[in-house]
């Protein structure tokens, strides 16, 4: 499942609709990229949303 490790951010549901109002079911996926991370010593792989990672390099968590 398309789902980040960290925050938990998942697919969101809602409509497409047209210039002739119809509505059909639309999914927006979360952009996820699996990245390597150290943590307490380990090497542990996470999918991350790229937000997420904006967020670990703000805070100097990762290089």
């Amino acid at each position: 499942m398309k789902k980040c490790d960290i925050t938990g951010k998942g697919k969101q549901y809602g409509n497409n609709v047209s210039f002739s109002q119809r509505h059909t079911k639309k999914v927006w996926e979360p952009n996820l990229q699996k990245k390597t991370l150290v943590i307490d010593g380990k090497k542990v792989r996470m999918k991350v949303s790229t937000s997420a990672l904006r967020t670990l390099k703000k805070k100097g968590i990762v290089a």
